[in-house]
């Protein structure tokens, strides 16, 4: 019978500084005692944000800049290793490793700050450089629980393609090495430790799998291993109802199928990275999200399938930092093909858009992207649109950024009526004007669109609405 395998990832506050490496050691000692485990690291917290401003410096020149941050990462790195490893001869040994890692990252940003010029592909090989300091960290720190343990970088087990930034993995190559490189090592009980969020093209070079993309390198070895499951650790205690922040009632939702994570990670949800379930679906892999600080608490199952509840809605999501992007007026009534025009423009420009509605009467064509792609979207559109504004067939292209969307999610939403009436009833009673809607034909989500300012209201006033706070959920 094949031992059980567990894949677990540690996000950056989860290796944060020496006693959270140390707690997050002790997580994957326990669990390597019992099964076979894989553990994935993040950098350490705020890590890899200080290395891309190490990069932004040198690209402007600044190269003292760059190396004041290289060399402050070397001090935190050091008083985590002086704190966890007892023996001067290992420390050594690890030291050594990070050293190397450091002189390669100052190599870049004096390479970068002589040409005054940040590729995407120089901005991967800086902004990786955490993962490939912490991974060292983490396995020692196993060790030191007398738990064989070694860090193993992940471009020699996940293949991508060349697209530096948001590289996407190549499945079948990524299960040939990493069943090649990890088995034999699982075999001898060793616990392999894998730098998060890194990749390699078939030639070899280094990508990423973009921001936050450690969660995703967890699913990616989950799926190329045949994992039971696969355990994101982080600094919250599974998926909630909504954001606590915002909604202090929110409560942690005990089980969520796959799609109802997706729906919610899309929609802003901070506990997941958007692309992260996509490599365990065809496998049907159990995801669990738990919290590190508190291991004893049981955190969120996400399964394919779920678990039914009454009510039909499971959580709320919001998405701020979007603007609404609106196209028309009366002279586009009949006029072929501005639909296709419009988002063929938008893709060329590879904006994300999150939600689109048209009025009946195709006077209008509004869709929201993120704020960070609005300006380049706009231009895209009033030259595709030049000739139709001169003449007047398109009367305009309106931005607002005051706004934000609300999505409702719940995979039993379906064959359920009712749910958007109570929906708009309890933002009525507290006078939260809508200023579009959305429904997916999946009828996992429905999502509206009102002022930022509204946000908190309309959480607080759909969220009492469906009853989330009650822990039956």
């Amino acid at each position: 019978m094949k031992a059980r395998l567990q894949v677990m990832k540690f996000g950056g506050t989860s290796v944060g500084d020496a006693s959270c490496i140390a707690r997050t050691a002790q997580i994957v000692a326990q669990a390597a005692r019992e099964n076979g485990c894989v553990a994935v690291v993040s950098a350490m917290s705020g890590v890899t944000n200080r290395l891309v401003e190490a990069a932004k410096n040198a690209q402007a020149g600044n190269n003292g800049g760059a190396a004041a941050v290289v060399d402050a990462l070397r001090g935190q790195h050091e008083a985590a290793l002086t704190s966890l490893i007892q023996r001067e001869e290992e420390r050594a040994r690890i030291r050594q490793k990070m050293e190397d890692v450091l002189a390669e990252g100052r190599r870049l940003c004096e390479g970068t700050a002589l040409l005054r010029e940040l590729t995407p592909r120089t901005l991967d090989a800086i902004s990786s450089l955490g993962e490939r300091l912490s991974a060292p960290l983490v396995a020692a720190a196993v060790r030191e629980l007398g738990v064989p343990s070694e860090s193993i970088e992940a471009t020699e087990l996940i293949v991508t393609d060349a697209f530096h930034g948001g590289a996407e993995p190549q499945m079948k190559l990524t299960r040939e090495k990493s069943q090649a490189r990890l088995r034999p090592l699982l075999e001898k009980g060793f616990v392999p430790v894998v730098t998060g969020f890194i990749g390699a093209s078939k030639d070899g070079q280094l990508t990423t799998l973009g921001r936050g993309g450690s969660d995703y390198s967890a699913t990616i070895l989950g799926a190329a291993m045949d994992a039971d499951e696969v355990i994101i650790w982080t600094d919250v205690d599974g998926v909630l109802t909504a954001d606590p922040r915002l909604v202090p009632e929110a409560r942690t939702i005990p089980v969520i199928s796959y799609r109802e994570a997706a729906e919610l990670a899309y929609f802003g949800a901070k506990v997941l990275h958007p692309k992260t379930l996509n490599p365990v679906v065809q496998a049907a892999i159990p995801v669990w999200i738990r919290n590190s600080f508190a291991p004893q608490r049981p955190g969120t199952k996400i399964t394919p399938e779920g678990r039914s509840i009454g009510g039909g809605v499971k959580a709320l999501t919001a998405i701020r930092d979007v603007t609404l992007i609106s196209v028309g007026g009366p002279g586009i009534v009949g006029l072929p093909d501005v639909v296709g025009r419009t988002f063929s423009t938008t893709a060329e420009v590879r904006a994300n858009v999150l939600l689109i509605s048209q009025s009946s009467s195709q006077n209008d064509i509004c869709f929201i992207v993120s704020t960070a792609d609005t300006q380049r979207t706009v231009e895209a559109l009033r030259k595709e649109f030049a000739q139709d504004l001169a003449y007047q067939t398109v009367e305009h292209i309106t931005v607002d950024s005051n706004i934000a969307i609300v999505a409702v999610v719940g995979e039993n939403m379906r064959g359920i009526p009712g749910i958007a009436g109570r929906t708009f009833n309890a933002l009525g009673r507290e006078n939260v004007n809508i200023i579009a809607i959305a429904q997916g034909s999946s009828e996992c989500n429905i999502s509206f669109v009102i002022e930022e300012k509204a946000v908190k209201t309309a959480l607080l006033a759909t969220h009492r609405e469906f009853g989330l706070n009650s822990s039956a959920n």
